[in-house]
């Protein structure tokens, strides 16, 4: 079914009976989501040429030996990790693993670093211990303005390793805290929604490099 056959955007009659009224009511909340997910997912187009150079500078530096680390808070940390594991493990078709670290998932260190310095260094005391020059680190938000983020980007550029940046719209913080950005324009979880494409799309960018790169 297209957004088109759903009617989204129609004016629709009201039901009489109560419970038609609350699904279609539940219904219209559906559709009006998935209705204003589709520009901002449409709008990644516009990044095509900049997604496809982030695939192919950190695909080199996997595969000359270098590591990613990746951070996000929230539903950002679930993309964040979405990325590492299509890297540690596979995107598509078998080929060799590749280092990627999910920073916020890391409990005990989390807890500890937490505990110890408060969460605003959370993600940038592991990025000093882990991170190397060379190294490629991803921060993924969609308001770009989350302290540890920010933390995060100043220890990346400490190490000497290249942070880059899935954001929502600009201007924000995190987008002039690192070396490059990709800012999506739009409603918070549509931003989100939208940077799981992304990462998706960076992934299979990525994957004829990483299997040549695999072969020497």
């Amino acid at each position: 079914m297209t957004i088109e056959q759903t009617g989204i955007g129609t004016t629709e009659s009201t039901p009489v009976d109560g419970a038609d009224v609350s699904a279609a009511s539940s219904t219209r909340v559906v559709l009006d989501h998935i209705a204003a997910s589709v520009p901002v997912i449409a709008s990644l187009v516009d990044h095509g040429d900049h997604i496809a150079a982030w695939a192919d500078d950190i695909a080199a530096r996997l595969v000359a030996g270098r590591r990613l680390l990746a951070a996000g808070n929230g539903g950002s940390a679930a993309e964040a990790q979405h990325l590492t594991s299509e890297l540690t493990g596979r995107f598509d078709g078998d080929r060799p693993a590749y280092s990627a670290i999910s920073l916020h998932a890391e409990t005990s260190a989390v807890t500890a670093i937490g505990n110890d310095y408060g969460f605003e260094q959370v993600f940038a005391r592991q990025i000093r211990a882990h991170a190397r020059a060379g190294d490629v680190v991803v921060l993924l938000s969609t308001s770009g303005k989350s302290p540890n983020l920010l933390a995060a980007a100043a220890a990346a550029r400490d190490a000497g390793a290249r942070s880059v940046a899935m954001t929502g719209a600009l201007p924000n913080p995190l987008a002039s805290a690192v070396d490059d950005v990709i800012a999506i324009d739009g409603p918070s979880a549509n931003v989100q929604e939208a940077q799981l494409v992304l990462v998706h799309a960076l992934c299979r960018a990525m994957e004829p490099v990483l299997r040549r790169g695999g072969t020497r």
